[in-house]
């Protein structure tokens, strides 16, 4: 008898130190890749990153190896690893597998309270890189230069490099901290944090960020206090259109910028390059940087099923980026993976979730924050390893009611 009871204790303090670790071994992979994103945006060159994101890739599939799964949920991390693996042979990235390796890691975490670790170290490290470029040991406190709207500008920058780098950090943080406190925040919550973006904008002048706050207040704002189930499913059906049309909106920019070059070098000037010019203006020269290399980066000529190394040029428009960097196939991927976590949090009335992805999505018609090899600050990506378990789950249940 005593014996069974021993086993069982024995049994019990390895499942809590197994348990334990799988889950140091993940936090400590997020606080590292948090680190990281916020020595890219300092003046600081971080000469070890590559290493850095080999550690977390090996915390994560620790934390993997120490993690009960199903059978389904086992094939569909082998499924996508060799999704990654084929984008690493043609692209030579290996983005795609680091971001499955910690999707598959994000199993039994609390991710609510993993975003709350997240959202303060992130604006601590903000806090830090912005007082030692006020203190004159860091980065340079404002940027003067030509922004491309035809005349010389000096806007803040903070310590971030650029303008819409420091707005775009602020504008994260507002909607990330929006959806973790959603239940707590009252009338002058919302107020009190369009006021900062607003004080941010008269800093950067950037236009993009302050909408998108504008935005994620306006949706957040409306299903909280709207009163009856109609209101809210609008907003729901909204985020389906939104993030449907930001992609196609996207997509149509990298197939047609070539108007925009004809147009500047009076090849034609009808009313269509005309329409593409003033779409260009509307995007503060997004489009017209697809057509201003050799290759005319990013449009889609340059396209590919799964990319290629030669496809490694830097621009704005985060859609187009996904497409050109990773490849057709994978950004469809994601692509379908985004609208099924969508539809599971419509049908969940998870508004907070749905106003995060919204925003991931319109953001990315004209900036690339999101879509880079820092998984940190793309917060889709938490809310994708939240669900992906529960989503297989039901879907299981739901296969074997129809059988």
């Amino acid at each position: 008898m005593m014996g069974g009871w021993n086993q069982i204790f024995v049994s019990e303090k390895f499942q809590k130190i197994k348990s334990d670790t799988a889950y140091s071994c993940f936090y400590l992979a997020v606080l590292i890749e948090v680190l990281i994103v916020l020595i890219d945006k300092s003046a600081y060159a971080n000469p070890v990153e590559g290493l850095l994101f080999r550690l977390t890739f090996l915390l994560c599939f620790m934390k993997v190896c120490l993690t009960k799964y199903s059978l389904r949920e086992y094939l569909v991390i082998v499924l996508f690893l060799g999704l990654g693996v084929i984008s690493y042979i043609a692209a030579d990235r290996n983005d795609v597998i680091r971001m499955v390796m910690f999707v598959a890691a994000c199993k039994n975490v609390d991710m609510k309270k993993c975003l709350k670790f997240v959202f303060y170290l992130t604006m601590i490290g903000c806090i830090a890189i912005i007082t030692l470029s006020l203190l004159g040991v860091g980065g340079e406190i404002a940027l003067t230069q030509d922004y491309g709207r035809g005349s010389v500008e000096t806007r803040y920058t903070l310590g971030m490099g650029h303008p819409n780098s420091l707005h775009c950090m602020i504008m994260a943080l507002s909607v990330l901290g929006m959806y973790l406190y959603q239940e707590k925040l009252k009338w002058y919550s919302y107020l009190a944090v369009v006021a900062m973006n607003l004080f941010f904008f008269l800093l950067t002048d950037s236009k993009t960020s302050v909408l998108m706050v504008f935005f994620a207040v306006g949706y957040l704002g409306v299903c909280q206090y709207g009163k009856g189930e109609k209101i809210k499913k609008f907003c729901g059906i909204m985020s389906f259109l939104l993030t449907a049309g930001s992609i196609a909106v996207s997509v149509f920019c990298a197939h047609y910028a070539y108007y925009i070059y004809n147009h500047r070098w009076g090849i034609d000037r009808g009313p269509v390059p005309s329409f593409f010019v003033k779409l260009d203006l509307i995007f503060t020269g997004r489009v017209h940087n697809l057509v201003g290399t050799d290759r005319w980066e990013g449009t889609t000529s340059t396209w590919s099923l799964f990319s290629s190394p030669a496809n490694h040029y830097y621009f704005d428009m985060g859609w187009v980026r996904l497409f050109y960097w990773y490849g057709i196939i994978p950004a469809c991927i994601f692509v379908a993976v985004l609208f099924i976590v969508l539809f599971y949090c419509y049908k969940q009335k998870k508004y907070a979730a749905m106003m995060l992805l919204t925003s991931f999505a319109v953001y990315n018609v004209v900036e690339a924050h999101y879509i880079s090899v820092y998984w940190a600050r793309n917060y889709v990506l938490f809310l994708i390893g939240a669900y992906w378990c529960d989503i297989l789950c039901e879907a299981a249940k739901k296969r074997k009611k129809d059988l």
